[in-house]
């Protein structure tokens, strides 16, 4: 008993220390932030808060992002999304049949409870014994659905009932829910602001009080803590998390639809990365688990925004200096800090392509088949521009682009393990080289191509430094908020004075060769995509690959057999930012300008994308994830693209961890079964996963019975072998010596010294 004082003594000394640092770290970047807004961007009282009340907005937002972490351990990229079918709707019933916000709004909380619950039973359950970044990625497709699906459900309604919902005031501000105009300097405050003030204070203290007080938010900072302990302790931790889940979705409506009534809000563009990077910067400087820190955040960065919007009258400066927090705030943080999320990175769903074995690559049906196939392919590539007309011929061009910009990634995160979601920007940066290098200094496009590659390295290198501190998902944040940077500052027209102006021509490569024409440019966009695969594949072939990929599977265990893990890092960055760059140079004169969209953030992400769906871990996987991203981007309605990617995304993690490519290997694998069975050789790396072990779900039993099945067919190949030497006639002194030699020679396997004083004992 006089044990127990001091530790709780101790504990609460620990736990007032905490909430000291914390309390302290909140004014201290609190008055950083204040710092840098007064002296670069000085902002009347009035704009003040009206960044207050965005910042507050967004602090919903981010708030929901860190109760999902805290359920899930993942980073739920769909947050903002949440609350699109709940919005749309609510929005659709004030402007349409012009129902009163006090009934349309109960009919939008519903509605996002309804979203909230489906999402965590339909789809988060199914990824319970997956890794975690395979249930973040789930999270991307599930953000691109729902925001399909708030695009379809104005136009659904619109055509079942013409005139009642129009569609023209669906992305309007709200009208106002009541008569009320004040004035803060020049600063004019309308009802919707003060409502947005009102529901986000009280929205922050019934948080506060439900984890505080309640015996379900209890549980849900317990299993927060440790799922498996929780459910030890009896807690129900599926419960908890469907009630995390109606929590995040609740909030995500509740931001989307006050922020329609104060600054607006469209619904076709804004629920991109724009609204999500903001608060996952807040998250981020509250570590993913201090709801406090990250409110003020919020709150500070939405601040800050209106004060640069007030100052220079766009907010094209917000990005990069949202970027620039995230990374500081990200490198300051003690390495313990983050420790929890290393565990989330760990890649037991990334399927390694298995190569032929050797035992039957020279195989007349197996070289009949590979190839075969690759003749076909080749065969098929190069008679695509006499088959189509020109715009598909450019449509095949982009595909072959986009898929080294997947090789590239396919090298960085399936292989080396770095999650990135800002390779696009890698694209832009290689873009804008080499369209320079071509229009301002006229040099061929082949130098232009390899100087965009070394530059995309270098810049690769570079935010990948971060990466020897940072793992797994805050890396990825950190990637994402680089590629939003790139797109809004640095790729802008501001840069104008070495970006690429106008259109760019398609000098002849080498000076003889020309590649005017969509034909010929075609061929030279396929050459450049053959070279990009065959070095991919030589790297994965090298040590350099086995490297990457043991580093990926265990650090420490690469690092004890004396692998550099600096080195190797950043030999993935820098191989993949030279692709990514290279494939941008290719791009820029493909399309023959640079342009700003083809590199926005929501491109990154679908590069992403396009590889899970493909196949994080294969070559191949990259060309079809590109065939059916860009092709369905190409051939489908805008409303129906993000159905494509997101509800395919979904289905392929759901039914294919392996991605699409992963069918293509299972077919081979099944024929490469036949073939040695057929040739009677044992190929141990094919028959350890015969269809009879798959219902045995020990792993002992399955090692048990796969030894068993091996020793049945060496027995069987030794009784033929038996039964083959009794068949013949010893009339043949050779094949007479040869038996003798059998029996006095000892096995490969037996030590010569055993071997030895065998033949002496005989």
């Amino acid at each position: 008993m006089t044990s127990a004082v001091p530790t709780r003594g101790a504990s609460l000394a620990l736990r007032s220390s905490d909430r000291t640092r914390s309390a302290a770290t909140i004014i201290a970047g609190a008055a950083a932030i204040y710092a840098v807004q007064l002296v670069m961007f000085p902002t009347p009282t009035g704009q003040l808060l009206k960044g207050v009340i965005v910042g507050g907005l967004t602090a919903l937002i981010a708030i929901g992002i860190a109760l999902v972490y805290r359920a899930n351990r993942i980073i739920n990229f769909a947050q903002a999304d949440l609350g699109v079918v709940p919005t749309a709707f609510t929005i659709i019933l004030i402007t349409g049949p012009g129902i009163p916000l006090l009934l349309a709004l109960p009919i939008g909380i519903a509605g996002a409870i309804v979203v909230g619950a489906l999402l965590e039973f339909l789809i988060i359950r199914r990824f319970t014994n997956a890794p975690r970044l395979i249930l973040t990625v789930a999270t991307i497709g599930m953000a691109q659905a729902l925001a399909g699906l708030g695009l379809v459900i104005p136009r659904l309604l619109n055509n079942y009932w013409p005139g009642v919902f129009a569609l023209e005031d669906i992305n309007a501000r709200l009208p106002q829910p009541f008569d009320l105009k004040f004035s803060i300097g020049s600063t004019t405050f309308h009802a919707f602001d003060v409502v947005a003030i009102v529901a986000i204070v009280a929205s922050v203290a019934s948080l506060a009080a439900f984890f505080r007080y309640t015996r379900i938010g209890i549980a849900v900072r317990a299993s927060a803590e440790s799922a498996d302990r929780a459910m030890l302790l009896g807690i129900p931790v599926k419960r908890i998390q469907t009630i995390v889940w109606v929590i995040a979705s609740i909030l995500g409506f509740a931001a989307l639809f006050l922020r329609a009534g104060v600054i607006g809000l469209s619904l076709g563009s804004a629920l991109g990365p724009t609204i999500l990077i903001r608060a996952l910067a807040a998250c981020v400087i509250g570590r993913m688990e201090n709801l406090t820190m990250i409110f003020f955040g919020a709150v500070g960065i939405g601040v800050l925004e209106q004060a640069i919007f007030w100052d220079t009258g766009q907010r094209v400066l917000v990005a990069p200096i949202i970027f620039l927090i995230i990374l500081g705030v990200l490198l300051v943080q003690r390495r313990g800090k983050l420790a929890r999320t290393d565990e989330q990175s760990h890649w037991q769903a990334v399927a390694d392509v298995r190569p032929i074995p050797p035992e039957l690559s020279k195989l007349p049906e197996v070289l009949l088949l590979t190839r075969g196939l690759a003749a076909v392919g080749v065969v098929l590539a190069l008679a695509l521009p006499f088959l189509v007309s020109v715009s598909n011929i450019n449509l095949a061009g982009s595909i072959l682009i986009y898929a080294m910009v997947a090789i590239s990634l396919v090298i960085l995160t399936g292989w080396a393990g770095q999650v990135s979601l800002g390779q696009i920007a890698f694209m832009g940066f290689g873009a804008a080289v080499g369209g320079a290098i071509t229009t301002r200094l006229g040099w061929d496009i082949s130098i232009a191509i390899l100087i965009s590659g070394l530059v995309g390295a270098v810049l690769a290198v570079i935010i990948g430094l971060p990466a020897l501190r940072l793992r797994g998902l805050f890396l990825a944040v950190t990637t994402l908020a680089f590629a939003q940077a790139s797109a809004e500052y640095f790729l802008s027209a501001r840069f104008d004075w070495w970006l690429p102006q106008g259109r760019i021509d398609r000098n002849d490569l080498f000076g003889a060769i020309p590649i005017a024409t969509e034909r010929q440019y075609y061929y030279f966009v396929l050459a450049v995509f053959a070279l990009v695969a065959l070095m991919a594949r030589q790297v994965r072939r090298s040590r350099t690959g086995r490297v990457l990929i043991g580093v990926r599977e265990n650090e420490r265990g690469a690092q004890s057999y004396g692998i550099n893990l600096v080195r190797a890092k950043l030999t993935a960055f820098a191989m993949s930012g030279f692709i990514a760059a290279v494939a941008g140079s290719v791009f820029v004169h493909h399309q023959r300008s640079l342009g700003t969209q083809p590199y926005a953030a929501t491109e990154s992400l679908a590069a992403f994308t396009m590889v899970v769906i493909g196949g994080l871990g294969s070559l191949p996987g990259a060309l079809v994830g590109a065939l059916y991203v860009k092709g369905s981007a190409a051939y489908l309605p805008s409303q129906l693209v993000f159905f494509a990617s997101g509800l395919g995304l979904l289905a392929v993690l759901i039914a294919l961890p392996g991605g699409l490519a992963s069918l293509v290997y299972k077919g081979r694998d099944g024929y490469l079964k036949w073939v040695a069975k057929r040739h009677n050789i044992m190929v141990p790396s094919l028959f350890a996963d015969a269809a009879d072990l798959d219902n045995i779900t020990t792993g002992a039993e399955k090692g048990m019975e796969f030894v068993r099945q091996m020793a049945d067919l060496m027995d069987a190949q030794r009784a033929a072998s038996a039964a083959a030497r009794a068949s013949r006639k010893p009339g043949d002194a050779a094949e007479a010596m040869t038996e003798v030699s059998e029996q006095l020679l000892p096995p490969d396997d037996e030590p010569a010294d055993a071997a030895g004083r065998g033949g002496r004992a005989r």
